[in-house]
């Protein structure tokens, strides 16, 4: 909107009416009031409409189109996108082939046998009782046992030896320390349910009373978590040198509650390693604090967050789905074309790189990777025109320097950062996007809205600890169950030994 220019406006007047105000000063000053409330009035509403845009900008992001996620959600969602960014794999619904399954099958020692006998024929009503019977229909059913809980006396004998008279008893396994306790495999089922299905403590208590006829107090659960994280001390420093020696290592941060105070959880994943810390703070300190970037040599894989890019000890890559969506943002909010042709782009390249990888390639030929790279260019350079000629248009500010939309400033970060962007392509390991460490940090998301918050900073430690372990145990396809019970057994805090991490 063009402000009023008042000497503008007197030089356009006719001459009689100048004329007109020149004889009457207290007319032309009315007029020169009242030009300058419009001028005000035209700042006003131009402010107030920009500000309305950003708020409704605000209310159209949603997960398809921000990095919001998607519990944030409305239902539905607020609107249809534009571009759908998911497409057809092609595989038919279900399992695939090679796909392991979980159907029930027949195994050939059953636990118990029950036989069905015929007492008499269904013919002529003779009794069968003593004839011979041939193999008949077998059914197997799978059900839990009525008894679950199993009690082990452990009887401690006493001798008298009859040369000397000492006194001797028998010696009682190691881990039997009370007249009455619970075993290793309770505890760590507990503490299975508690951090891997993150059960709440007196949920955890109720389900051991009515499934397995025996109630579990809090404290035994606590003081099995506290043995549990003390036993795993040096497994954490196992698992965080695993991660520092990856080819290619993911990490992601969230916000998380601890005794009401708001905190920061770090997470750096491989395929093999999970890795947990918590901080104060979000930025270098934290990252620090979690003793995985500093020694980094790998390829870093992150959202385009500045306090990754100040570690230049290993090299950078950025997660495109949160560039995909943050185009979508700018497509549906701007009707910016350079950004569909990018998503575009972006999505073929990572079909032709997955059709790649299927067929054994290490890399892209680099015809084509120098193809798809012109392409990348000439999309920002285009979309950079546009808006130059926007900013031409626009008066200059007061004071400081142009503002930019959205997409302007998302143009040049991509224009900047090309080589992190496209290194999926250059290097196979590094993946499109950033899922496996969001997958990993959804479950401590999941856990705060199940508890509402962590109540301490040493139960925030222990989740850490504990749930790193079953992530990694779970990667690295091992029982939970098991693996926590050996864990929880560790007469002396060691390693337990995981396998070696697998190449990304």
């Amino acid at each position: 909107m063009n402000t009023l220019d008042l000497t503008a406006l007197m030089a356009d007047l006719p001459a009689e009416d100048q004329q007109v105000l020149a004889e009457h000063p207290a007319l032309r000053l009315l007029l020169e009031k009242l030009v300058r409330s419009l001028q005000t009035l035209q700042q006003e509403n131009q402010q107030l409409r920009e500000q309305v845009k950003r708020l409704e900008d605000r209310l159209k992001l949603d997960s398809h189109n921000s990095s919001k996620p998607p519990s944030s959600d409305a239902f539905p969602v607020s609107q249809k996108p534009i571009l759908n960014l998911r497409t057809r794999s092609g595989k038919k619904p279900g399992g695939q082939e090679g796909h392991p399954g979980s159907t029930l099958e027949r195994v050939s020692v059953p636990d118990r046998t029950v036989v069905h006998p015929v007492g008499v024929c269904s013919g002529c009503g003779k009794d069968l009782s003593g004839v011979e019977a041939t193999q008949g229909e077998r059914r197997q059913v799978f059900d839990l046992p009525e008894k679950l809980l199993e009690v082990t006396e452990h009887q401690s004998e006493v001798k008298v030896c009859p040369e000397c008279q000492t006194v001797n008893r028998g010696v009682f396994p190691e881990g039997v320390d009370h007249p009455v306790q619970y075993g290793a495999r309770v505890k760590s089922l507990a503490v299975y349910l508690s951090e891997y299905q993150m059960i709440p403590f007196g949920r955890v208590s109720e389900l051991f009373e009515d499934v397995v006829g025996q109630s579990l107090s809090q404290g035994t659960l606590l003081n099995a978590l506290s043995t549990t994280f003390d036993h795993l001390a040096p497994t954490e420093a196992f698992i965080q040198q695993g991660v520092v020696s990856a080819p290619v290592a993911h990490f992601d941060e969230t916000g998380v509650k601890v005794a009401g105070q708001g905190q920061w959880l770090h997470t750096a994943s491989t395929p093999a390693w999970t890795y947990y810390a918590v901080h104060r703070k979000r930025g270098r300190e934290g990252m620090d604090a979690a003793g995985i970037l500093p020694s980094y040599r790998g390829v870093a894989e992150h959202d385009h967050w500045e306090p990754y890019l100040g570690y230049q000890a290993c090299v950078h890559a950025f997660c495109n789905a949160h560039h995909l969506r943050e185009l979508m943002g700018v497509l549906e909010h701007e009707g910016a074309p350079w950004a569909a042709h990018l998503i575009e782009l972006l999505l073929e390249i990572k079909a032709q790189v997955d059709a790649a990888k299927q067929a054994g390639q290490e890399a892209l030929p680099w015809i084509q990777r120098a193809f798809y790279q012109q392409c990348y260019h000439a999309i920002l350079l285009e979309g950079g025109k546009i808006y130059a000629a926007e900013e031409e248009g626009r008066a200059p500010p007061k004071r400081g320097r142009k503002k930019r939309s959205k997409g302007h400033n998302l143009l040049l970060r991509l224009e900047r950062y090309s080589t992190e962007t496209l290194r999926f392509m250059e290097d196979f390991r590094v993946p499109f996007d950033n899922n496996l460490v969001e997958r990993d940090i959804r479950m401590v998301k999941v856990k705060q809205k199940v508890s509402g918050c962590f109540r301490s900073e040493e139960g925030t430690r222990y989740f850490c600890r504990i749930r790193g372990f079953i992530s990694t145990v779970k990667k690295q396809q091992k029982n939970v169950l098991e693996e926590l019970t050996r864990a929880l057994q560790l007469p002396h805090p060691k390693a337990i030994l995981l396998a070696e991490p697998q190449a990304v």
